[in-house]
């Protein structure tokens, strides 16, 4: 852009206005445009979608409308939703980047079915990293989890049975294949490493990643997987990752390993892990991402002993909503300057 240029940014998710000021403080050179009064209130931190019971008058919708339409960048997804996306980028020929408050934010995007002229119009980019350190702590929480019994220990409290004692499994001495290489897979092995684990890395390209004594392609993830103690999961959702890790995986694993997903719960093959968890080749899951959200009713997951469910809960934290506004605000920054977006989605990953 220009040297000079101001940017109309339009807040498009909830905020809270402190953090609002923040973020121009960080970057005068942005105005970013809200209406509080038309963003539905949050319930918590890093509520982006805003309380489901709040709905917009046609006037306050009408204004809304008006105001994403006028923006040369917005602040998330409008009501974080693929639709409304693909309405608004059709709608404003000025709009040319979108941040997206998901470290997945691709997903959404793909979903809004954008053209190749749109794609080339409007840059996305995701909150990647932000939520790297909360994930990976449940991610080992999930492996200690595993490794210490805890569906029996939670068992036998429950029904005061003093049991015979037993040996529990030592994360310090197990392997543990971590799927998918990036921020939250980075700060995941990073842990287990301080740990004593020994970490396999599954990625698409090859990569070092300090901590991870080798590195397998996502297309050989079975042979990642072989003689490993445990999986951690943290691809984000895409049409190449569906159902990446399935029977074939499991099988190559040690019998009763621990499978950890935090990342999209369509990278897992949910039925192949029902049938791993129910027949011992997965002794334990943790689980803050499923396919489909909420989990159904009547998905055995629920009622299985050996699993844990997290309502994708696992990645907030008091201080996410400051993150990702400080990182919008540097790539604010760059924008204006003509440098590299960080976290940039690429278009070829959306087909």
């Amino acid at each position: 852009m220009d040297q000079g240029q101001r940017l109309r940014m339009v807040l498009a998710t909830p905020l809270d206005e402190d953090l609002c000021v923040r973020f121009e403080e960080l970057e005068p050179r942005v105005e970013l445009v809200r209406d509080h009064s038309v963003l539905p209130p949050m319930r918590h931190a890093g509520d982006h979608s805003g309380d489901p019971a709040w709905h917009r008058t046609p006037e306050q919708q009408a204004r809304f409308d008006a105001l994403v339409d006028s923006a040369e960048a917005l602040y998330g997804i409008p009501d974080v939703s693929s639709a409304a996306l693909a309405r608004t980028v059709a709608a404003n020929p000025r709009l040319r980047w979108v941040q997206t408050m998901a470290a997945g934010g691709a997903s959404q995007v793909a979903a809004a079915g954008l053209s190749q002229a749109e794609l080339a119009r409007v840059s996305f980019t995701t909150s990647a990293g932000v939520h790297a350190g909360t994930l990976a702590e449940f991610a080992v929480f999930g492996l200690l989890a595993g490794a210490k019994s805890l569906p029996r220990l939670i068992a036998q409290q429950r029904h005061h049975d003093w049991s015979a004692r037993w040996a529990m499994g030592q994360l310090h001495e197990q392997t543990v294949l971590v799927v998918g290489l990036g921020s939250i897979g980075r700060q995941t092995a990073q842990l287990l490493a301080a740990l004593g684990a020994r970490v396999v890395g599954a990625n698409r390209s090859a990569v070092e990643v300090p901590g991870v004594e080798r590195t397998v392609r996502l297309d050989a993830l079975a042979e990642g997987a072989q003689d490993v103690d445990a999986i951690v999961v943290t691809l984000p959702g895409a049409a190449a990752t569906t159902g990446l890790v399935g029977a074939e995986v499991f099988a190559a694993a040690r019998r009763g390993a621990t499978v950890v997903n935090v990342g999209r719960g369509t990278v897992i093959d949910e039925p192949a892990l029902v049938a791993a968890l129910r027949d011992g080749a997965v002794g334990f899951a943790a689980l803050d991402v499923t396919a489909v959200e909420p989990l159904p009713a009547d998905s055995p997951l629920r009622d299985m002993p050996n699993v844990l469910i997290s309502p994708h809960t696992a990645a907030l934290s008091p201080a996410e909503d400051r993150r990702i506004a400080e990182l919008t605000a540097d790539n604010a920054r760059r924008l204006l300057d003509g440098e590299p977006l960080r976290n940039l989605v690429d278009p070829a990953d959306l087909d």
